[in-house]
């Protein structure tokens, strides 16, 4: 699947291409299964311009090694593999800033069949999880384990805010509840409050409601606050998020679903001691870590619906309608 210049959504177009090269030095050739659906691929593929004619969208592929090059280790042919958001971003501190070398915005990404690759950009998959399960790490995933564990050091009695029930925000709830801690999350729509109880939640506010989400979080610490807030909202949810938070609370700002910019109240963030944290996904070293989590955590992603590859517009529209809880996935 690739993006006809101008983009948006009814210029996404399929079509046959050569197999890839055999694996060189260094490279597997991976026949891949399984994409899910993220804010970002939908907007690099919806938005005008915003991807080159030709390009390849999706950052998230899952699938089997079917070649290996010489001197790759640590990988088999046959092993299911699942791709990384930042392929450059192997370890350590030297966090990208920009999407120039994210698959499927600034290079080609695994809206396709097969791939060769360097082994370097891919992980292993849990053992025993379906492509279509393996396939919501990349992104999704990730960006829910570094909030959660790696920048705000989740620990057993911590309270968890999460905010309605894209796949970060799922994924939030499952990963706080897996690790002991207390999860409040919100949501417009009385159905999908119930199902977020179901999951775990041991709160749900209804924000359309309750407007000032913020102060009922309180209210439900008995006045103390929570301790993590997964912000995928940006602007319009920020100042919310603030007043939920406790004094010393970490507030991670991972979407910008209202908007790309807009006031911060610096004041009660200042005031309250938070620690408002940006993150974009994570390196290949989280993602190694949080399949090892995985595969010792009693939980498996929320899939919605999948698509097949050729229903890759459709699968967007979907997405943008808001009907779905969690994950979307396309198969190949």
């Amino acid at each position: 699947m690739t993006i006809k210049a101008p983009g948006g959504l009814d210029n996404l177009v399929l079509k046959d291409v050569a197999a890839p090269a055999a694996p060189g030095a260094g490279e597997i050739t991976v026949r891949l299964h399984a994409s899910s659906l993220n804010y970002h691929d939908y907007r690099v593929c919806a938005v005008e311009g915003a991807l080159p004619d030709g390009r390849i969208p999706m950052a998230d592929g899952a699938g089997v090694i079917e070649a290996i090059g010489a001197g790759v280790d640590g990988f088999k042919v046959g092993e299911p593999v699942v791709s990384c958001f930042f392929p450059d971003w192997q370890t350590g501190d030297d966090r990208p800033c920009d999407f120039s070398t994210t698959p499927g915005d600034g290079r080609d990404g695994y809206a396709r069949e097969a791939v060769t690759l360097p082994a370097t950009w891919f992980t292993h998959a849990p053992a025993g999880w379906s492509h279509a399960e393996a396939a919501t790490i990349t992104t999704a995933g990730l960006t829910a384990w570094r909030a959660l564990v790696v920048d705000a050091g989740i620990k057993a009695g911590d309270t968890v805010a999460v905010l309605g029930t894209g796949g970060v925000s799922i994924y939030a709830l499952q990963l706080a509840k897996a690790m002991g801690a207390r999860v409040i999350a919100t949501s417009s729509s009385a159905a999908k409050l119930e199902r977020l109880r179901a999951l775990g939640a041991d709160h749900v506010i209804n924000y359309r409601t309750t407007p000032e989400w913020g102060a009922e979080m309180r209210a439900l610490t008995d006045g103390r606050g929570v301790d993590i807030v997964v912000e995928v909202g940006g602007p319009a949810t920020l100042a919310q998020s603030i007043v939920a938070g406790r004094p010393g609370a970490h507030l991670a700002l991972i979407g910008v679903l209202t908007g790309r910019s807009g006031e911060i109240p610096t004041a009660a963030l200042m005031a309250r001691q938070q620690r408002l944290q940006g993150l974009i996904v994570g390196s290949r070293a989280h993602q190694i870590d949080f399949v090892r989590a995985l595969e010792t955590l009693s939980l498996r992603p929320v899939i919605d619906r999948s698509f097949a590859l050729a229903d890759l517009a459709e699968a967007f529209r979907y997405q943008e309608s808001g009907a779905h809880f969690g994950k979307i996935c396309v198969t190949m």
